[in-house]
């Protein structure tokens, strides 16, 4: 079965308008609470979320240098890394053999400000 991919709309700007209300507002509607829920699913697990944290904090992060921070095999990181970028909260660049992974840092900004964040 392919993977669904989340389409929640990131803001193309600092001042671009959401594609929802935040929770703290109005109530989502159904759609956007099933995007939202896949997008919170993604960072739900442990692993998944401390290395959005790694690549958010170094920027750009090669696979290869995320086997150790996390604990993992490389096959492991590369299943979170596909379920991340299926989410859309990160983004890859295949170079040579190894794929250099950074944040989508509109996509976050979405979930913090449907979140009723800044």
């Amino acid at each position: 079965m392919p993977a669904r991919v989340v389409t929640l709309k990131p803001p193309t700007g600092e001042e671009a308008p959401l594609c929802c209300a935040p929770l703290t507002d109005s109530p989502l509607s159904a759609a956007d609470a099933a995007e939202l829920a896949a997008i919170l699913a993604a960072l739900g697990d442990p692993v998944r979320l401390r290395l959005v944290s790694l690549v958010a904090a170094a920027g750009e992060v090669c696979s290869c240098n995320l086997e150790a921070p996390l604990g993992k095999s490389q096959p492991t990181i590369s299943h979170h890394t596909r379920v991340l970028t299926e989410a859309g909260l990160i983004t890859g660049e295949r170079r040579g053999r190894w794929t250099w992974w950074s944040v989508v840092p509109e996509r976050l900004a979405v979930v913090r400000r449907l979140l009723g964040g800044e």
